[in-house]
Formats: C-alpha cells, sequence, structure tokens
C-alpha cells in the first residue's frame, strides 16, 4: 500500500512539474507569435533551429516567388476543406524558403491550376517581402494517408519532400506560415470568390492540449484514496485485534 500511495504521488507530481512547463511554453509562443517580425534564420542557423527554441516565431524574409514550382497541400480549416498554398521563396544567398501563402476552396483547385500559369512563369522575378510565423516540417503525410510526390498528392508540409520533388537545392528545413492579407481575406469572408486574387493567409491555429492539471487531480485523488483505504485497513485490524484479546480475557 506504501508502494502504491508513493507512486500515485510521485505520478501526480511529475504531472504537476509538466503542467508548469506547457505554461511556460504557452507564454513563450505567446511572445514570439506577437513580436516584431525578425529576419528568417539563414543557412548557418539551420541544423541549430528546433521546435521548443523556433517555432511560430514572427519572421520575414525578401526573394522571389518560385510560382512555377508551386504544391498544393490538402488543408482543413475554419473556412473548410481545400488546400494550402505552397510556394518556394529564393532568397539571394540562392537558399529557398517554402512559404505557405494561405488556403484555397477545394473547388476552386482546378481552376487555380490552370488560371494561375502565366502568373506561375519561371520570368516573373519581382522581389517581395513574406511575414509569417516559422513552422516546422510535417514529415509523412496526413491521418492514414501518405504523401505521394509522384502523383503530386500531399497531405501534409513535408519540407523536405517538396524539396526533392520540385528540384529545390539548399532549401530551408522549416516553412513559413504568410500573415493575413486582410482585403483578401474580406473577399473569402463574404464568398466573394471572385475578388479574393490570392489564397487566405494567416489561418496558423495554435493551440496546445494542456490536460496536466487534470490528470494531477486524478493521480493525487488516488493516492488519497489510497491511504484512506490503507487507514481504513488498519483501523478494522485494530478492531478485530481489540475484540480477540477481550475474548481470551
Amino acid at each position: 500500500m506504501l508502494l502504491i500511495f508513493a507512486g500515485f504521488i510521485s505520478l501526480g507530481t511529475w504531472q504537476v512539474i509538466r503542467l508548469q512547463w506547457k505554461l511556460d511554453l504557452i507564454e513563450r509562443v505567446d511572445q514570439r507569435v506577437h513580436t516584431t517580425p525578425v529576419p528568417a534564420p539563414g543557412f548557418p542557423a539551420w541544423s541549430h533551429i528546433t521546435a521548443s527554441t523556433d517555432e511560430y516565431r514572427h519572421v520575414q524574409a525578401s526573394g522571389v516567388f518560385l510560382h512555377e514550382k508551386t504544391v498544393l497541400v490538402l488543408a482543413s480549416t475554419e473556412l473548410g476543406g481545400g488546400f494550402w498554398v505552397i510556394t518556394p521563396l529564393a532568397l539571394a544567398d540562392q537558399t529557398v524558403i517554402l512559404v505557405n501563402r494561405g488556403f484555397i476552396p477545394e473547388k476552386m483547385a482546378a481552376s487555380y491550376r490552370a488560371s494561375s500559369e502565366k502568373d506561375r512563369a519561371p520570368s516573373d522575378t519581382s522581389t517581395i517581402q513574406v511575414t509569417g510565423l516559422l513552422r516546422m516540417t510535417e514529415p509523412g503525410g496526413g491521418f492514414l494517408r501518405k504523401n505521394d510526390a509522384a502523383g503530386n498528392r500531399w497531405y501534409s508540409r513535408d519540407v523536405n519532400a517538396i524539396a526533392t520533388a520540385t528540384g529545390l537545392a539548399r532549401s530551408a528545413p522549416f516553412f513559413i506560415d504568410a500573415d493575413a492579407n486582410p482585403a483578401n481575406n474580406q473577399a473569402h469572408a463574404q464568398q466573394n470568390e471572385a475578388s479574393a486574387s490570392s489564397p487566405v493567409a494567416g489561418l496558423t491555429v495554435i493551440h496546445f492540449h494542456n490536460n496536466h492539471l487534470i490528470y494531477a487531480l486524478v493521480w493525487f485523488s488516488l493516492a488519497a484514496m489510497t491511504a484512506a483505504a490503507w487507514a481504513y485497513v488498519m483501523r478494522d485490524r485494530k478492531n478485530v485485534s481489540a475484540a480477540n484479546t477481550g475474548n481470551t480475557a
């Protein structure tokens, strides 16, 4: 009983520690999201990028969109089902960062591929600045569906796989979720898709499951129940012993 009690206390304490860690993480991420954009990590820093220290940093990068290498990745958003529009951004130092330019509805995918061929010409060398949130790669694919590079069917934003499939060299190990374009997002919100000239950006969902307090209360409750059961057993044994002593006398 003592070992069981100690085990429950240990598990409850571990959940309290995890709770504090999760609250600190949420606070750090909130600070990253709302800070002034900083330059996206350059090539020398790529090997040191981690989710715990870098994901959701507000960053910016300037370069030329390689529209001819755009891919569509299946997406489910608050606007419904559709696709993320992922376009490589070529930087001046010959490196590339994939940019999630935003969301388009599923019914626009075919027309987007057809109507944007002219816009995706490699001769377009306009330099633009992108701001958004640094996101880590999503390898493999979606739930029960693997990315199919050969068939150009993508279910997750797998940076390495997309870069390989589109022939990109020196591609960053992260991508950027572009900030919202208020005018374009308003057009989609009003379902005026003809006025929405580009994908709806700024739909990043930042949510961390935080059930550690509940788990801690469960473990501590079980510890309390164990202690109560131990006390009951000990009292019952004491009463039985006293009764036996009285009968003997």
